[in-house]
């Protein structure tokens, strides 16, 4: 006797579903059927298409449901879901993500801990990594904007061989904010 409460005798299956109608789910009267090597069949009622593709033990796929009369395909469906799943991998993984590091300097920084954070920043411009150069301006500081500017200047000059600045220099608020990217080689 089986036990009905084991989780394992109910294991859960994916549904895999990419809006496609199939087989009896199709409904229209006349169709466009295209057969599993891409020739034309033609024109057909949308059972005389599936008794086409239930001969050759295969399914019958709305392709495109807009076109007039709607465009159908006699193919293995799991097969093209899996190619397709596998298409979509393999362009997930050649795109590349651009995150942005940010670098926080001061209005009374020094010339030398400029250098270090320009180090820094150089590493992320050569990760291919965007930068965000913030100056923060704290009380009275923020009247003296020029002197962001300054810091900023220097910082980017530091940088002129591995970097060209996306966004220049803009006070926004309390912060200046310049961003950098990665020269192109």
């Amino acid at each position: 006797m089986l036990n009905c409460t084991n989780p394992l005798l109910y294991m859960e299956v994916k549904t895999i579903s990419k809006n496609y109608k199939l087989n009896d789910e199709i409904r229209e009267k006349e169709i466009r059927v295209v057969a599993e090597d891409g020739s034309m069949v033609g024109i057909l009622s949308s059972k005389e298409a599936l008794k086409i593709a239930e001969e050759r033990d295969l399914d019958l796929v709305m392709i495109s449901p807009a076109a007039n009369p709607p465009v159908c395909k006699i193919m293995d469906f799991g097969k093209f879901i899996y190619e397709q799943s596998k298409r979509d991998k393999e362009a997930k993984k050649k795109q590349k993500v651009i995150s942005i590091k940010e670098i926080r300097l001061s209005p009374t920084i020094e010339e030398h801990d400029i250098t270090i954070k320009a180090n820094n920043a150089r590493k992320f411009l050569q990760d291919e990594d965007k930068v965000k150069v913030t100056v923060r301006f704290r009380g009275r500081e923020a009247d003296y904007s020029y002197i962001g500017h300054r810091i900023l200047d220097s910082f980017v000059n530091k940088l002129q061989d591995v970097c060209v600045v996306e966004k220049p220099a803009k006070l926004e608020g309390r912060n200046m904010i310049l961003i950098l990217a990665p020269k192109k080689a």
